[in-house]
């Protein structure tokens, strides 16, 4: 095909649907199927393509003939610019809606699994201001939206504090108010842009490698307590400890602020040393009593609400009577793990990343728990039959992988080891269905419980529980 014919113009066309990653889905007069980033199903719109494939399109909405009856009105200032948040034009119902239905396609379609009646999908209570974590960027070439481009306002000020526009590496939204995390945070993400601006604070340049300030995580808890951490890209004493003193002192109720110095071209923060320079080098997050240290690097459920639900359906589908031995896969901080083990004989927890083991250890200990250990290692070389040997036969395995799923050497040795249950919790439902397919001759899919943790957006959790079929009564 070519070049000119890639890109075409579709009138009046209707969006039937939503798909992966957010987009809807139309149909063009040629059958093909048309992705669209910026519709609801039910708009009806003219399209402009801007990438043929041969068995579908990628377009844009250009044209809005007729509106969805399942739209709002979006609250935030920086939707449509912001990569966050891109649902916020489709009422909570709908999204819900189509969440649960992309878990059950991608189960029945891409798994072929043969589903029990389907729980509806737990929606969450909170549909802005649910996150526990935010990370911000600053930058000293700040995005222009194309009002303030078209606009006669002064385009001088180009330093931003926000996020990255999708797909720019280098491009910055200054944001005003975001809706996504409860105050302070944004009190205290506009009072930290303000003073490094009066103060002339270098903003970092990422295609110049230059300037002073990088990147601004808050995080929050249900405690009440708050972490600020500012990374610095090199080691000026005098301007740090300016800024790092203006946040302690204007914002008391910070009880961990901290800081990193990274000079290396990306910003990660695993590999570097986070040093304290005022209160704990940690928060707390309480769950049924459980306390759980969370340091600048731990990872923990971003939705501290729904986390307790997500967790609360794993173990009810564990079923757990105080007898068994369960093993819990890529256990992280051992969240899952704790929370379980007063109603399991043991817990074993394994997961591939050091600190996180460090971290679930302490936070066992913390809480008093003894009947819980935890190992380190890759999964698909630390999780062998001399492990199981080592440690005895799992009655129940309860698996968190990452998005991409588990590896395939890790199902097959789950099968090897045929526990009477498998609980299988995904934040992505597409790879859990690719594994749910390997696992299909040995375990049936009993339970499925959808859980909403990011309202806004199109991510959405999923719990399954196997059982296996030998021990089913027909």
């Amino acid at each position: 095909m070519s070049r000119k014919k890639k890109k075409q113009v579709f009138t009046n066309i209707e969006v039937i649907d939503a798909g992966a990653k957010g987009k809807t889905i139309a149909k063009a007069p040629d059958g093909k199927v048309i992705f669209l980033p910026n519709a609801v199903p039910g708009d009806v719109v003219d399209v402009q393509t801007f990438k043929a494939r041969k068995a579908y399109y990628e377009g844009k909405a250009t044209v809005f003939h007729k509106l969805s009856d399942k739209r709002t009105q979006p609250i935030c200032e920086h939707f449509g610019v912001c990569g966050g948040c891109k649902w916020q034009d489709m009422a909570y119902e709908h999204q819900l809606y189509y969440k649960q239905k992309e878990v059950v396609n991608n189960l029945t379609r891409l798994g072929h699994i043969e589903l029990p009646e389907v729980t509806p999908i737990l929606g969450s209570k909170k549909q802005y201001f649910y996150r526990n974590k935010m990370e911000f960027s600053f930058s000293d070439s700040r995005w222009l939206t194309q009002d303030e481009i078209q606009s006669d306002k002064n385009l001088d000020d180009k330093n931003a504090l926000g996020f990255h526009i999708p797909g720019m590496w280098d491009k910055i939204l200054d944001l005003n108010t975001c809706h996504l995390q409860e105050d302070p945070s944004n009190a205290i993400r506009n009072a930290v842009k303000q003073f490094a601006v009066e103060h002339d604070l270098a903003f970092f340049n990422t295609r110049n490698q230059t300037g002073l300030l990088r990147t601004m995580m808050i995080r929050t808890s249900s405690t009440g307590d708050i972490m600020v951490m500012i990374q610095f890209f090199k080691d000026d004493k005098s301007k740090r400890e300016l800024l790092l003193d203006f946040i302690a002192d204007s914002f008391p109720e910070i009880t961990s602020l901290q800081y990193v110095i990274n000079e290396k071209a990306n910003d990660t923060i695993y590999d570097q040393d986070v040093i304290c320079y005022k209160g704990a080098d940690h928060i707390f997050e309480e769950m049924e009593g459980l306390k759980f240290k969370i340091n600048a690097k731990s990872f923990y459920q971003t939705n501290s609400d729904q986390a307790y639900e997500l967790y609360k359906i794993a173990r009810n589908f564990a079923g757990l009577t105080g007898t068994e031995l369960v093993y819990d896969l890529y256990t992280g901080t051992g969240t899952i793990a704790q929370f379980v083990a007063k109603q399991a004989k043991k817990v074993i927890g394994v997961e591939a990343v050091p600190d996180a083991i460090a971290a679930a250890k302490e936070n066992a200990q913390l809480n008093g728990i003894t009947n819980v250990d935890f190992f380190v290692g890759d999964m698909k070389q630390v999780f062998n039959m001399a492990f199981i040997a080592a440690h005895g036969q799992p009655d129940v395995i309860i698996t968190d992988p990452p998005r991409d799923g588990m590896h395939k050497d890790v199902v097959q040795q789950i099968l090897n080891i045929a526990p009477k249950k498998v609980v299988y919790v995904s934040c992505n439902s597409a790879t859990q269905a690719r594994d749910l397919a390997l696992m299909d001759t040995m375990y049936k899919v009993t339970k499925v419980q959808a859980v909403d943790m990011f309202p806004q957006t199109f991510h959405v959790e999923n719990v399954v529980l196997l059982e296996k079929r030998s021990e089913l009564t027909t």
